[in-house]
């Protein structure tokens, strides 16, 4: 498998080198580049990287609410990107999205019993008896009383109440796939473990398999298999969650790692981070897109794209000096 993911298995998803481009201005911005990867059934997949470098768009291009430019996403045997119409729309009963504001993301003059309902009501079940009886179920199973909740509006909610409205809303149509994007980065750090928790508890419960986006490599240790680097567009390092902690291969990958806090006054903050900004996604770097803030870069790097590459089992990377 191209990003170091386990052959023994048919993947659930399979990306092959999707591209993702929007027109600005009358030039192209490179949101996503050539990525390939694969997610395993029941697998955890997190996906990491500085804010602007496409995990959310790479994740809206898996499910089709943005098409993409170029590749392909393959889930459980169906090329989804050769889908539309009706087709598409009974795909997406299979995955679901979990939006990164949980508090924008719910319409505001509904209550929360018609926002979880509503799916049911969109595939057809016109059973009002069921309806509300699947709904009562998937609010008690988010740990959300459907009595209290109800009849309730969003705004009655803190903002950690309304996530699990958003989780509840995406398991209604008990999928197998769900994209979380962000989903605690607007919630506080008190907040932040509860809601990893019920995402596993969720996971264990209705057999789910997860792509984790987030730009907080902490959170993503807590709950992933794998980890996915992406840097501008381009995935720099996939590897096992624990391997990848204790031998990053790619320097973007030590550097994030380094710049994680540790909570000890006595331990003096990371020095060794990446210089300056990220470049525009409108004008990428040649070569290695990180050649302009990475303290090994050569001419090699500003010659050639470096390709993912295997240099242990299941971890892989994009460098032509990588770390180990």
């Amino acid at each position: 498998m191209p990003d170091g993911a386990s052959s023994g298995t048919a993947p659930l998803l399979s990306v092959d080198r999707l591209t993702v481009e929007y027109p600005v201005a009358g030039r192209t911005l490179s949101a996503v580049a050539d990525v390939s990867l694969v997610v395993g059934r029941g697998e955890t997949l997190g996906l990491v990287g500085e804010s602007g470098c496409g995990k959310s768009t790479l994740g809206r291009a898996v499910l089709q609410l943005r098409r993409p430019t170029g590749g392909k996403v393959v889930f459980d045997g169906t090329e989804l990107t050769e889908l539309d119409g009706e087709a598409l729309r009974l795909m997406r009963r299979r995955l679901q999205l979990i939006f990164q504001d949980p508090i924008a993301s719910l319409n505001p003059r509904r209550c929360i019993g018609d926002i979880v309902a509503e799916p049911l009501i969109i595939i057809g079940i016109s059973d009002r008896v069921e309806r509300e009886r699947r709904v009562r179920d998937v609010l008690s199973a988010v740990g959300l009383d459907p009595e209290l909740v109800w009849r309730r509006l969003p705004h009655e909610f803190s903002g950690g109440q309304c996530q699990r409205v958003c989780i509840a809303r995406a398991l209604i149509l008990e999928p197998e796939l769900v994209i979380c994007d962000e989903p605690v980065s607007a919630l506080d750090v008190s907040i932040r473990a509860q809601i990893l928790n019920l995402l596993e508890e969720m996971k264990r419960r209705y057999g789910l398999t997860l792509l984790f986006i987030a730009h907080d490599l902490a959170v993503v240790k807590a709950v992933s298999d794998r980890i996915a680097v992406m840097y501008l567009g381009r995935l720099c390092e996939v590897g096992p969650t624990e391997r990848l902690f204790a031998r990053p291969a790619h320097p973007y990958t030590a550097l994030l790692l380094e710049a994680i806090p540790v909570p000890d006054p006595t331990i003096a903050p990371a020095t060794n981070v990446a210089a300056g900004e990220p470049p525009s996604p409108l004008d990428p770097p040649s070569g290695c897109r990180f050649r302009t803030r990475c303290p090994r870069a050569d001419s090699v790097c500003a010659e050639k794209v470096p390709v993912l590459r295997p240099i242990s089992s299941g971890q892989v990377v994009a460098c032509h000096h990588p770390l180990s």
